[in-house]
């Protein structure tokens, strides 16, 4: 997470009317995990799904 949250300054300029980035982005993770993208390993960490 702390990798993809490198992200977030560059995102906040972007969109400047979305107050909420950080969270934006944890949810995204949790659609590419569902759509089965993503596969959560625990504690914040994610790895790419084979």
């Amino acid at each position: 997470m702390a990798e993809v949250y490198g992200f977030e300054a560059r995102l906040a300029a972007i969109y400047p009317d979305n107050n909420n980035v950080r969270p934006k982005i944890r949810q995204q993770l949790q659609v590419l995990r569902d759509m089965g993208w993503l596969a959560f390993n625990g504690r914040g960490t994610y790895r790419r799904a084979t």
